[in-house]
C-alpha cells in the first residue's frame, strides 16, 4: 500500500502491533497483509501518547531528536512557551511536544511554597486557573492580614498579593487602618427628672491594632455603635433637663473621655466626638417656647422703657439749652420750618413783616 507524509507529518511505523521507527515525509509503500500498519500524525503540538507509550516512541532516535519531554512532580505547574510566546500552563506529569517546526519550552515552578515566585509574571498570572491561588489587594490605609490552614502567617501593607493555596488552605482578611465616621442617631435617654429625650451624636475612629480588631471582635462597628449607647445613657442620666440643655458642651468632652477609656479594649483611636442635636418631646418643647417668648417680650419692654427714658433725657436737655440760648432756640426753629416746607409743595406769602415770623405764624 501507498502512503504519502507531508512535510508536516510523520509517520509511526509498526509490524505485527510492534512500533519499528518513525519515517518524516516521504512516499513510502507497505503491504498490509506482510503485518505493516502506518500511522500518520501531525508533527506540530503536543504529541499523542494514547496508542505508542513515550519509552517505546523514546527508542527512535528519529523520534528523539524531534521532540521534547518535560516531567512534572505533584504540586507543580508548567507554563509552556513556543517560539519564546507563552500559550498556556499546565500541571501534568508528563508532556511531549514536537520540535521539528517550533521551539518548545517550559517553566516550571513549586505549588507546594506560600507566595508565588518572583519569576511569574503578571502575563503568566493571566493564564493560571483561579482555584490555585487566592489573590490579597491591599490599598492605601489598609492592613492585610494572611491565614495559612487558619494561621496567622503574615501582615502585609499596600499592594498586590499572590498566594499558593494548592497545598495549604489560604484565607485573606483586609482590615480598613482609615479615619471613618459614626453616627450614633436617635437615642433616646431618660433624664433626672424624668424627661425624654432624643441625643444624635457623631465621632471618628481608626483602627490601631489590625490582628487584635480581627481576632478580639466579630463587629466591629456595631459593637462601637452599642457602647457609645451605654456610655452615653450612664451620663447623660445623670443630669437633669434643663442642666443638659446648658451644659451640652461640657457633656459632650466628659462623653469624649469616657470613650477614649476604652480606646484600648476595642484597638481604635477616637476622634473628635460631639452631640449634633438634643430632640425635646412636643409637650416640653411647645412649653420651652413660651417660656422663651415670654422672656424676649420682657427683654423687649424693657429695652423700650429704657429708650424712652434717654429720649425724654435728651429732650429735657435740649429745652434747657435753648431756653438758656436764643440764638440756639431761633436755629432750632429755623430747622423745624425746614423739614415742613419740605412737605409743602408751594408757599405764598402776603403782606409786611419778617418772612421767618410769618412762616412760624402760618404753620
Amino acid at each position: 500500500m501507498r502512503y504519502i507524509i507531508r512535510d508536516n507529518e510523520v509517520g509511526f511505523l509498526c509490524k505485527n502491533g510492534k512500533f519499528e521507527r518513525m519515517l518524516t515525509a516521504g512516499k513510502y509503500h507497505f503491504f498490509k497483509n506482510m503485518g505493516y500498519e502506518l500511522e500518520i500524525v501531525q508533527a506540530t503540538g503536543q504529541v499523542n501518547l494514547e496508542n505508542i507509550p513515550y519509552d517505546v516512541l523514546a527508542k527512535d532516535e528519529a523520534f528523539r531528536n524531534s521532540t521534547v519531554r518535560f516531567k512534572l512532580t505533584d504540586n507543580q505547574i508548567g507554563f509552556v512557551y513556543v517560539d519564546g510566546k507563552l500559550i498556556g500552563v499546565t500541571n501534568k506529569n508528563e508532556y511531549v511536544f514536537w520540535t521539528m517546526f517550533e521551539k518548545v519550552e517550559m517553566k516550571i515552578f513549586s505549588m507546594e511554597e506560600l507566595k508565588f515566585q518572583d519569576e511569574i509574571s503578571k502575563d503568566m498570572i493571566y493564564y493560571i486557573p483561579a482555584k490555585y491561588y487566592t489573590k490579597l489587594v491591599v490599598g492605601q490605609g489598609e492592613t492585610g492580614l494572611v491565614y495559612v490552614n487558619n494561621e496567622l502567617t503574615e501582615e502585609v501593607s499596600g499592594g498586590q498579593y499572590y498566594y499558593w493555596n494548592v497545598v495549604s488552605d489560604v484565607k485573606t482578611i483586609l482590615v480598613d487602618m482609615k479615619w471613618r465616621e459614626l453616627n450614633v442617631a436617635g437615642q433616646e435617654i431618660l433624664t433626672k427628672d424624668k424627661v425624654g429625650i432624643r441625643l444624635n451624636m457623631v465621632t471618628s475612629f481608626r483602627v490601631t491594632d489590625a490582628v487584635k480588631s480581627v481576632s478580639d471582635r466579630t463587629n466591629m462597628i456595631d459593637q462601637l455603635y452599642s457602647f457609645i449607647q451605654m456610655v452615653s445613657r450612664e451620663l447623660v442620666g445623670n443630669y437633669k433637663l434643663d442642666e443638659i440643655l446648658e451644659k451640652r458642651d461640657e457633656i459632650g468632652q466628659i462623653l469624649d473621655k469616657r470613650l477614649r477609656d476604652g480606646e484600648k479594649d476595642f484597638s481604635v483611636e477616637f476622634g473628635n466626638f460631639g452631640i449634633k442635636d438634643i430632640i425635646l418631646p412636643g409637650e416640653i418643647r411647645d412649653i420651652m417656647n413660651t417660656v422663651l417668648l415670654a422672656e424676649k417680650k420682657a427683654q423687649a419692654n424693657v429695652i423700650e422703657r429704657r429708650e424712652e427714658v434717654a429720649s425724654t433725657r435728651s429732650l429735657m436737655n435740649t429745652a434747657k439749652l435753648m431756653d438758656e440760648n436764643q440764638t440756639l432756640y431761633q436755629l432750632k426753629k429755623l430747622e423745624y420750618l425746614e423739614k415742613i416746607c419740605d412737605r409743602v409743595g408751594q408757599i405764598t406769602v402776603s403782606g409786611k413783616g419778617d418772612l421767618i415770623e410769618q412762616l412760624s405764624q402760618l404753620f
